[in-house]
């Protein structure tokens, strides 16, 4: 389970595989899966070797996004880029854009991955992709329906790329109880887009849920050091890939530069 990842004497690290375009997405290019799985497995690798405790698999390329749900060709394709990361040994999650979370979860069980990361979770938001309804109450009967409670739902609050001024009347300590009250096993905290910072003021104001703080933007090894002081875990991205492009592979140095920060 994740949660082996919240015991650990200090902050863990979670490194992102930005899968290429998958089949039924624009940026589609053909050729088949296998180039996709294996450069999915060469950034896997990387991560671990570089110092990475867990890694999340996301369907990064298929820009843009489909609102709430996914494809089965898209289902099909993330299920094997996850299945051969998880196959490295390390605690893996899976993430489909855009809130496709009930597609997350049966990617992750096929996979064998141990947790999803789900926004739009608790509270409805507008997203770039359109209005995101929330999805809890559907998506932990469906995951005790398939007995994957030992899938866990790392949620986030507040989710960057949107606005929340439908919920602008909660601060964020609220949002955060909420999202517990909902189920989540653990609370993710972003800036507002991909590779903006974290504020530890907002991980301060969500450690109030009582539940696991996940920072899940804009890490790098100038700010990792503090961050890991209010959060149990970080994702990163984009800093870990060459020259911090999200879309280039992993670059095992930088990889290093944060482990080493922590």
């Amino acid at each position: 389970m994740s949660t082996r990842l919240f015991g650990l004497d200090r902050c863990a690290l979670v490194g992102m595989v930005h899968l290429f375009p998958l089949p039924g997405s624009p940026g589609y290019r053909g050729g088949g899966l296998g180039p996709i799985v294996d450069a999915a497995r060469r950034d896997g690798e990387a991560l671990l070797a570089g110092g990475c405790d867990a890694v999340l698999v996301e369907n990064m390329g298929d820009v843009p996004y489909l609102r709430g749900h996914v494809e089965p060709e898209t289902v099909a394709a993330a299920t094997l880029a996850t299945y051969a990361v998880a196959q490295l040994g390390a605690p893996t999650g899976v993430q489909l854009l855009a809130g496709a979370n009930r597609e997350a979860l049966g990617v992750a069980l096929a996979a064998g991955a141990v947790f999803i990361r789900a926004e739009a979770f608790a509270y409805a938001h507008i997203a770039d992709e359109g209005f995101l309804q929330a999805s809890a109450g559907p998506l932990l009967r469906t995951r005790h329906f398939l007995s994957a409670e030992g899938i866990a739902i790392w949620a986030d609050v507040q989710k960057k790329h949107s606005a929340h001024a439908i919920t602008g009347d909660l601060d964020l300590a609220e949002l955060a109880h909420g999202t517990a009250f909902c189920g989540a096993d653990a609370l993710v905290i972003t800036g507002l887009r991909t590779g903006a910072p974290t504020s530890p003021d907002d991980l301060r104001a969500a450690a109030g849920a009582g539940l696991p703080l996940v920072v899940g933007s804009g890490v790098t090894p100038d700010d990792a050091g503090a961050l890991a002081e209010e959060a149990s875990a970080l994702i990163v991205g984009s800093y870990l890939k060459v020259d911090g492009d999200w879309r280039q592979s992993v670059d095992p140095e930088r990889v290093k530069a944060v482990r080493a920060a922590l």
